[in-house]
């Protein structure tokens, strides 16, 4: 199994949200967070002064999937999510050595 993490842009959930469930992803957490990449935040201006936002508000996005999915998981993300600019994430994945479905007892593959 693999836990695929995705860092995004939070308008872009819906969309994400949408592709992984249609080809039959039943579970993710959503996680409201902030940080900074390679920018190193931003600059806006509020009542006309200037001021540096340091930390960008973003997505993270953690689902759990069977192996023979990852690479189809993957584009879709990919497509989902791309715009074109800096700042349209990361996505990380790791390894899972196990799931167990508290309720029933159920592990592995089928715990998911």
């Amino acid at each position: 199994m693999k836990r695929v993490e995705i860092i995004t842009r939070p308008y872009k959930l819906d969309e994400i949200k949408e592709a992984l469930t249609s080809m039959g992803i039943q579970g993710m957490t959503v996680t409201d967070v902030r940080g900074f990449g390679r920018q190193r935040g931003h600059k806006e201006v509020y009542r006309g002064a200037e001021y540096q936002v340091d930390f960008v508000s973003k997505v993270k996005i953690e689902i759990v999937i069977d192996d023979d999915l990852l690479d189809q998981t993957l584009e879709v993300i990919q497509q989902a999510a791309k715009t074109g600019k800096i700042g349209d994430g990361k996505i990380f994945v790791s390894t899972i050595d196990n799931a167990i479905r508290i309720r029933t007892g159920e592990s592995g593959g089928s715990a998911l």
